[in-house]
């Protein structure tokens, strides 16, 4: 089977929710795996996702519990749907860093200690949000663990990291501004770490039903850099779903992976030539792939996405940057992208001037 690349994206929009829209903000968040917690607009790009988008949905989702905020995807904090999260814990727990020499020296704990300090941390969030403080505080009132308190209270969280992807701890809600700790049990779908192999096949299976066709260096970038699975590892999920949930494809010519059960989807699916969609900075459409994915992202305009640059969207790939000067939305166009179609930017902006409600004029600008 070899279709265009065009086809392949207007399959994609359809699995990222771009067309026909989602029913809520853990149905989104479940699709995409994962959604940066703190990076660009998560509200904004949830909502642009939603059949009926609402102010607050997104932060409603987390309060019920059906989504939860945690460290897995290259260290940073990210939404997960509660049921699913534990899929990428235990993949990213898979390289047990804190069994490092290095971290066993900087932090004189040995990989028998871990246990028992997962053991203390677990009985102070069990009892519900505990500011950071509080956390470091109580952990340091056992004898052996006095020494990290230090590291415990530290705004780097680099000790608490891999507590969460234990599924040890995650954030509560944010107090004063300040986050707080607590157990992710206290989500209802909160299922817990499954085994190394069983995760890693169902990371894999997730990731191509959102971001499929995909290529294995597309893979790489989500399960080995994004959570240092190994790329060996990888490979052998890979290798294992072949054949019989997993099929090589060619798109355009390039061999790529898709979900067998989707071929029939992805052949049926058609492209929107000329569609805009614009999306805030850091959104799952480029980072999934990553934005070195040149069939997504333009390599000349790489700095600018990978530095959070809100984007326009023309049939899938980026064609512009965006901002909001006072009333306006200006549209900053990329030369290589063709003629800007203005009727399709300007349906655009009003559907995004909608979502943030207020009143926008389009201006549309050639890129330097």
């Amino acid at each position: 089977m070899d279709v265009p690349l065009a086809q392949a994206l207007a399959w994609r929009r359809e699995r990222h929710f771009l067309g026909p829209g989602a029913r809520s903000a853990a149905d989104v968040v479940r699709r995409l795996v994962a959604v940066p917690a703190w990076s660009g607009d998560p509200e904004l790009a949830v909502r642009r996702r939603l059949a009926r988008p609402s102010p607050g949905a997104l932060a409603a989702a987390v309060t019920s519990g059906d989504l939860i905020r945690t460290y897995a995807f290259g260290g940073a904090t990210h939404l997960f749907a509660a049921e699913d999260a534990g899929v990428y814990m235990a993949v990213r727990c898979a390289n047990r860093q804190w069994e490092l020499r290095s971290w066993q020296e900087h932090y004189d704990l040995t990989p028998d200690d871990w246990p028992a300090l997962r053991e203390v941390v677990r009985a102070v969030v069990a009892q519900g949000p505990v500011r950071h403080s509080e956390l470091a505080e109580q952990v340091a009132r056992t004898p052996r663990f006095r020494h990290l308190r230090a590291a415990l209270v530290d705004n780097s969280h680099t000790l608490l990291k891999p507590l969460a992807w234990q599924g040890d701890v995650c954030f509560g809600p944010v107090e004063d501004g300040q986050p707080t700790f607590r157990s992710p049990s206290a989500s209802p779908g909160w299922t817990g770490l499954p085994e190394l192999d069983d995760a890693g096949g169902r990371a894999v299976l997730a990731y191509l039903a959102a971001y499929g066709p995909a290529t294995r260096d597309n893979l790489h970038y989500w399960l080995v850099g994004g959570l240092s699975a190994g790329r060996r590892r990888v490979d052998g999920w890979i290798g294992d779903l072949l054949a019989d949930r997993v099929v090589e494809i060619q798109v355009d010519g390039s061999p790529m992976l898709h979900l067998r059960e989707y071929l029939d989807a992805l052949a049926a699916a058609e492209p929107a030539p000329e569609e805009v969609i614009l999306l805030p900075g850091y959104d799952r459409w480029v980072l999934g792939p990553g934005t070195a994915d040149p069939r997504i992202v333009p390599p000349a305009r790489r700095p600018a996405v990978t530095r959070g640059a809100n984007v326009a969207l023309r049939a899938g790939q980026v064609a512009a940057t965006w901002k909001i000067e006072g009333a306006a939305l200006v549209v900053s166009w990329f030369a290589e992208a063709g003629s800007p179609p203005q009727r399709e930017i300007e349906a655009e902006v009003a559907r995004l001037a909608g979502l943030l409600d207020r009143d926008l004029t389009t201006t549309i600008r050639s890129a330097e």
